[in-house]
Formats: C-alpha cells, sequence, structure tokens
C-alpha cells in the first residue's frame, strides 16, 4: 500500500507486521472512521439476502454467499477485460478483498513491483433476486466509497451493481439487464446510477453509456463517509418503474414504457439478477470522464479501499 505521507513509526510497524501478514498491515495503517450499521428492519418487507460483514480482520467474504471473480474475464471472455476494457487483475487475495474486523468489507486495489494492478470483483452465489408479481424489490448496501481525489484518484472505478442470471451462461450482455446501482469514477464526488439493456452499440440503452442519471451524496462527499445506495424495482402497477436512491433520496427514474416491449420483457424475465461488489482500475467510464488522459496514469495512487458496511435485498408482496 502507498500513501501520501508515513511516519517513521508507521514504516517500522509494517516492516515487522506486514513480513508475514501484509493485509494486517494494511488494516491496521487505515483509519477507523465510523462506527458499523445494522442491516436496516423493514416493516412489510421480507429479507431476501444479507451480509453485514462481520468477522475477524483479514477473513474473506463467505463463500456460502459470495463467489470470486479472477483474472481479467469470465471463462470465454478473457480478452476483453471484463467488457470494459479495465486493467486490473482480480483476486481471492485478502490483501485485496477481506473482512476489516470491524463490519465491513474490504476492496482495496494495489500496485505490485511489476507495475500489474490488483483488486477484486465478488458476486452472490444467489442469482434469482426478482420484483415478485404485484409486487417490490429493493437492492441496498451502505458503502464508503475509496477515499481519494484528484490526479490520486484518476482510474478508479468502484460499483455496486447486479447482471441478469443468464450472463453467467450465455454472457448475453446487454441484452441479459444490468443494473448500476453505484458507480464512481476518479474520485468524483457523484453517484451514477445506470440501467443497461437491448444491444451494444446504440439500442434502445443508448450502449454502452446506457440510460443513466447522477447525483452528489447528500450533506457529505461521497468518499467522506458511509452512504446508502438503493434502487427498487417497482412492480406494483404498469407500467413497472426501476427507482435509484442515495440516502433515500431519489435521483434517477425509469418506466417499463420508456422501453420496447421485447426489451423490457428479456431483462426482467423471471429467473432474476446476481450482485456485483468490486473495484475497478482504468476502463471505459473512467477514460470518458478524463479524456483525453488514459487511466489510470503515473499519479494514480494505489491502496485506498471501498469500504462496504452491509448489503441487503428485500422484497414485498404489495
Amino acid at each position: 500500500m502507498q500513501t501520501p505521507t508515513r511516519t517513521r513509526r508507521a514504516r517500522r510497524r509494517r516492516g515487522v507486521i506486514g513480513k508475514h501478514l501484509p493485509w494486517l498491515a494494511i488494516a491496521l495503517l487505515l483509519p477507523v472512521l465510523t462506527v458499523r450499521a445494522e442491516v436496516p428492519q423493514r416493516q412489510g418487507w421480507t429479507l431476501r439476502f444479507a451480509d453485514d460483514f462481520n468477522g475477524p480482520v483479514g477473513q474473506l467474504p463467505a463463500s456460502t454467499r459470495w463467489r470470486f471473480d479472477l483474472g481479467h474475464g469470465y471463462s470465454g471472455a478473457e480478452g476483453n477485460n471484463w467488457g470494459t476494457h479495465e486493467i486490473e487483475a482480480n483476486t481471492a487475495s485478502p490483501a485485496n478483498v477481506s473482512l476489516d474486523g470491524q463490519g465491513h468489507l474490504r476492496i482495496t486495489p494495489l500496485l505490485d513491483a511489476k507495475g500489474q494492478w490488483t483488486s477484486a470483483r465478488i458476486e452472490t452465489n444467489q442469482a434469482d433476486f426478482h420484483a415478485p408479481p404485484g409486487g417490490v424489490l429493493r437492492v441496498e448496501a451502505r458503502i464508503r466509497m475509496p477515499d481519494v481525489q484528484g490526479p490520486a484518484a484518476i482510474g478508479y472505478w468502484p460499483a455496486f451493481w447486479m447482471l441478469g442470471h443468464t450472463f453467467r451462461q450465455r454472457l448475453d450482455w446487454p441484452a441479459v439487464g444490468e443494473v448500476d446501482i453505484m458507480e464512481n469514477v476518479n474520485g468524483l464526488n457523484r453517484t451514477w446510477g445506470t440501467l443497461h439493456c437491448g444491444v451494444s452499440p446504440g439500442g434502445p440503452c443508448t450502449e454502452k453509456h446506457g440510460l443513466s442519471a447522477d447525483a452528489p451524496c447528500p450533506d457529505t462527499r461521497c468518499h467522506a463517509a458511509f452512504h446508502t445506495y438503493a434502487v427498487e424495482w417497482d412492480r406494483r402497477a404498469a407500467p413497472q418503474v426501476l427507482r435509484w436512491y442515495v440516502d433515500g433520496q431519489l435521483y434517477h427514474t425509469l418506466r417499463q414504457d420508456q422501453l420496447p416491449a421485447a426489451t423490457w420483457q428479456r431483462m426482467s424475465a423471471p429467473d432474476g439478477m446476481f450482485l456485483i461488489l468490486n473495484v475497478a482500475i482504468g476502463g471505459e467510464f473512467p477514460d470518458r470522464l478524463s479524456a483525453p488522459v488514459r487511466t489510470p496514469t503515473a499519479t494514480t495512487q494505489p491502496g485506498h479501499p471501498m469500504l462496504v458496511d452491509y448489503v441487503a435485498v428485500w422484497t414485498r408482496d404489495h
């Protein structure tokens, strides 16, 4: 891990502890920023999935809930860097992805001695999250984005999102549907919510950009504190509606009748979706907002984690 300033004492501590437990050295050098929060109880809702990331420092996320995406792409599509041309190699190393011992998951991009970026990308094993007929699905996470700004942040791309179930077998993006609940790039004080669908390039979701809106985080900068990011898929009436929230504030809405009927039907099939947490480095989205500069740059600073307090999924029947 590289930091802007480190005392002689901190360097000695890392040398002793990091010799045997590099992930623990990283944890000890990170400040305690906030207390953890409990998964909310929502009256009238049924909790379908939750992880509050309690456990000892350095432990991997529970394999009963999560699986790791490794390397640079899915099997059969390795050459396109996850379809976005991001450059990191994703690992299952505790240095890149582990619990911090304080009730958070920590995903940390690192730069090795050979100049290779590493990070992590995990998916829920469960892949059937969907709104019941006549009901609502709510997917939510409390996240602190990597606390890095300016030139040191160029190329950072943390995200919380979901993909249609059949993608695991067919790699059928974007027809399968992708709902980006939280994305952030280059350390900007904004969260993006996006729907990807149809065909690429172009199509009803204007790929590869998708149908998107963005907003600043309320009260405090996105990177300075934990914020809650959520999406609701509402099937209680026609047309169905997707809504995006940050800290309970609605900032983006899309209706079923804004898309061709076949496109909506394809991405909202009852197979459902799975959830993804990752921190990418470089790629099309950060490149687009830093153009003509390609990301990352020589000033991009490794070692700033995304912290996830909890992930939860609820449904209600009406």
